[in-house]
């Protein structure tokens, strides 16, 4: 049966998207190396509560299949600040957010990095 089960898992991560403007913070990368975890001898692995196993399963597989989205349909797809889902994936990328970061830092703490080869944090030690 657990043979079942990590044959079930792997079916939903290769299904899965990995989104490529997330480095480091994707579900689906989360999810891989979770299943990768659990799942350390493969089909051998012997899985202590089954139920438990299942129900993650369902609930992974609900979310992969938008079930509530489709069952409680939006009249829009934005939000109330009136940001469509386009854009949210643009801000939300890895790139963005560093470009985001780097503008946070004062003149002092950019001119300190850049011309110092080791990072402020060492400075302190």
């Amino acid at each position: 049966m657990a043979a079942t089960r990590y044959r079930r898992f792997l079916k939903l991560c290769e299904e899965w998207p990995v989104e490529e403007t997330k480095r480091q913070r994707d579900l689906g990368v989360f999810l891989r190396q979770r299943v990768a975890q659990a799942f350390r001898e493969g089909e051998n692995t012997q899985i202590a509560d089954p139920e438990t196993c299942d129900r993650m399963y369902e609930s992974l597989v609900r979310i992969h299949t938008n079930h509530y989205k489709n069952k409680y349909p939006r009249l829009k797809d934005t939000s109330f600040t009136g940001v469509t889902v386009e854009d949210c994936k643009m801000i939300l990328a890895t790139d963005i957010l560093k470009q985001m970061e780097d503008m946070k830092k004062g003149t002092w703490k950019k001119l300190r990095e850049k011309f110092y080869a080791k990072k402020p944090e060492e400075d302190s030690k």
